[in-house]
């Protein structure tokens, strides 16, 4: 497995354990709050090298 997917199965578990324990509209706050605040907090050439790289890797 590699390093993306072990990233992602954690996250999926995450979002299922937290849409047991919190009301579904929380549980979705904190699913999309978190990896939007962790977005804005890159500086702009961070995140234009994000944005770069993303876009190359789809075109593979």
């Amino acid at each position: 497995m590699s390093k993306n997917a072990k990233i992602a199965a954690g996250g999926v578990a995450a979002g299922l354990i937290l849409l047991i324990w919190l009301p579904w509209w929380a549980a979705f706050l904190i699913i999309v709050g978190v990896p939007a605040a962790a977005y804005l907090t890159l500086d702009p050439s961070q995140r234009r090298r994000l944005r770069r790289v993303t876009r190359k890797e789809i075109g593979r």
